[in-house]
């Protein structure tokens, strides 16, 4: 009995739609990449409820005919290839001919186009690949489409959808990609009846700008090498600007947004030393290159390209990252051809060139033995040489009065190095290197790392502030407006009650900033608008590497940021503070991630270190 039977298209479609449509960007993505493939100028994007009750792109490209506006809802159906060589010579976006058809699959779809030069367009509207509707229409010169009700005859896919918010960052990512490889379009974005993005067509630089705030034009320096094999243009962040998330790191090919590690490392190196650990910088970076070498059919969603030569690439890459970070007086260089002894600092306004003296003691006599033991004595007590007594008697004196008592010592060991610590008192708590705290328990020592610790005490305080009583707040004596980014700010109004509870005095203050008229009690003496910035920053790498629960994400973000860090010296009596707030936690062994906070070593185990 034959089994195996031809899928229905509409089935077909459906599973090609997996492979294309993930989630609303996905949707954004292949519809402003056919406008800007259809030539248009302006491209307008809006969405409702984050894409998951419509996106609309309007565009004022070429426009369609009628009957290719029928056949672009077919599957396979293109107008960017004819042979199968035509893959390796690719200059558009799309090119498979099944972003229409999978969407169309999972949603209902309107389409209304019209050519230039012509007086009426076509409407079409297809719902579950099904055509309901097709007649001519008024429209000018271009296009629009309508994605509304996404995914719902796959139930499924749309129950697994985040929440909105999560949503709508995605989309905007997705429309950051396309802007930046297109600074030449006019583009804006609208959310839920809100202008995001009004950008026109604008330079590279100011098209960076727009998007990511302007801060961003004193981050950036440019990045510009021509060879035979590849043209590397664009700006790369000054490492200053480095920060713990990956986010602001952009690579494209031919105008086409692409992930790559390989590259990444090549521009890392080219930072080797100028970063600190677990940092990554900024950089927007375009690569001019033959598609013939390239292969970008690898992956469903072209984010990933095959190159012929990744290994030349990797180093002319590196190469020239490093020479513009030289070249801009960001790594340091050395030119050899500069005679350093030559080089006299600039003088002051009024000063005149001195020459040195040299204070010669003329009654000093090097065979005098008993002089030169008194003169070794006195700088181990006293910095005053005139000072310094002529016999032992007055040197004991000084010793007593000072309280300085020498330790006693067994026979048989080597006194020639005291210990200067006082006997009349005992340490309980000693801080090794600013770091560590060590103390002692009654089986043994303990070793307590304090950033971790007060990163512990912080965490379940802020967790009990999110759960019953909100925090106390710290007011600013002058309120500061701090600007945001779209995906930034999208997380601020995410995370904005429970932002508040935490201790944060805000307020809207514009599109995309935000007032800071208080912060928490816990982080006095600390810049208002750096912190909120830094912890939104904090607050995405824990994202991306932390769990799905944002309110404990949330405690945990702030917590890592306003604990004390390694190389703070700490007293005694905050040391014991610190170690009976830890104490007093429910869970005093982990941080919040579950990293180490206590290392104990009981007396046997020192025991056996000496029985060797």
């Amino acid at each position: 009995m034959d089994i195996i039977t031809l899928l229905p298209d509409g089935v077909a479609n459906q599973i090609a739609a997996g492979e294309v449509i993930q989630r609303p960007a996905s949707v954004v993505k292949e519809l402003v990449e056919n406008s800007i493939d259809a030539g248009a100028t302006s491209i307008h994007l809006i969405i409702k409820e984050a894409g998951k009750k419509l996106i609309q792109v309007v565009d004022n490209g070429k426009g369609m005919s009628e009957t290719d506006a029928r056949m672009s809802f077919e599957r396979h159906a293109t107008s960017k290839i004819t042979v199968a060589d035509d893959l390796f010579s690719l200059n558009t976006k799309g090119f498979r001919g099944e972003a229409l058809a999978s969407i169309a699959a999972i949603a209902h779809v309107e389409l209304k186009t019209m050519l230039d030069g012509e007086s009426v367009g076509s409407q079409i509207i297809i719902e579950g690949s099904k055509c309901i509707h097709q007649e001519p229409c008024q429209h000018s010169a271009g296009t629009s489409i309508s994605v509304k009700n996404l995914f719902f005859n796959v139930p499924a896919r749309r129950k697994f959808l985040k929440s909105d918010s999560v949503e709508t960052k995605h989309i905007i990512t997705e429309f950051q990609r396309i802007t930046l490889a297109h600074p030449d379009i006019e583009f804006s974005f609208h959310n839920n009846d809100i202008v995001v993005f009004q950008l026109p067509s604008q330079s590279l630089r100011s098209r960076i700008v727009a998007l990511f705030g302007k801060k961003y034009n004193e981050r950036l320096v440019p990045i510009q090498e021509d060879t035979d094999i590849v043209n590397i243009s664009g700006y790369i962040g000054k490492p200053e600007a480095a920060k713990k998330t990956r986010g602001e790191q952009y690579f494209f090919v031919n105008n086409r947004f692409i992930k790559n590690a390989y590259l990444h490392h090549a521009v890392k190196q080219a930072y080797e030393g100028l970063l600190q650990e677990k940092s990554y910088p900024t950089y927007f970076i375009f690569l001019d290159i033959d598609p013939q070498s390239i292969d970008i059919n690898i992956h469903p969603t072209k984010t990933e390209i095959k190159f012929e030569d990744e290994r030349v690439l990797y180093a002319i890459l590196k190469s020239a990252s490093k020479q513009s970070l030289g070249k801009y007086n960001i790594a340091p260089t050395i030119d050899f051809n500069l005679e350093t002894g030559f080089i006299v600092p600039d003088l002051s306004p009024g000063q005149s060139i001195k020459m040195p003296t040299i204070q010669v003691d003329e009654n000093f006599n090097p065979f005098d033995e008993d002089k030169k033991a008194r003169h070794r004595s006195a700088s181990l007590f006293t910095p005053d040489r005139q000072s310094v007594p002529t016999n032992y008697n007055e040197l004991y004196d000084i010793i007593r009065d000072k309280e300085i008592a020498q330790p006693s010592v067994p026979n048989g060991l080597n006194t020639s190095a005291p210990e200067l610590l006082p006997t009349n008192q005992q340490v309980k708590i000693m801080q090794i290197q600013k770091k560590y705290l060590l103390t002692s328990v009654k089986s043994g020592i303990v070793i307590i790392n304090q950033h971790r610790a007060h990163s512990r005490v912080l965490y379940e305080k802020f967790v009990r502030n999110l759960a019953m009583q909100p925090a106390t707040s710290q007011q600013t004596l002058f309120p500061e407006v701090l600007d945001l980014n779209a995906e930034d700010f999208q997380i601020m109004q995410e995370m904005w009650d429970n932002i508040v509870k935490l201790g944060f005095d805000i307020e809207l203050f514009g599109k995309q900033s935000v007032k800071i008229n208080g912060i928490p009690s816990d982080a006095t003496n600390m810049n208002a608008k750096e912190l909120l910035e830094s912890w939104i920053e904090e607050y995405k790498y824990e994202l991306d590497h932390g769990g799905r629960n944002k309110t404990e994400l949330l405690a945990r973000s702030l917590a890592n940021k306003l604990s004390i860090k390694a190389g703070m010296t700490l007293q005694v009596e905050e040391m014991q503070q610190l170690i009976d707030n830890l104490f007093a936690c429910e869970q005093s062994n982990l941080t919040p991630s579950g990293k180490p906070i206590i290392v104990n070593y009981n007396f046997n185990e020192l025991e056996r270190k000496f029985e060797k």
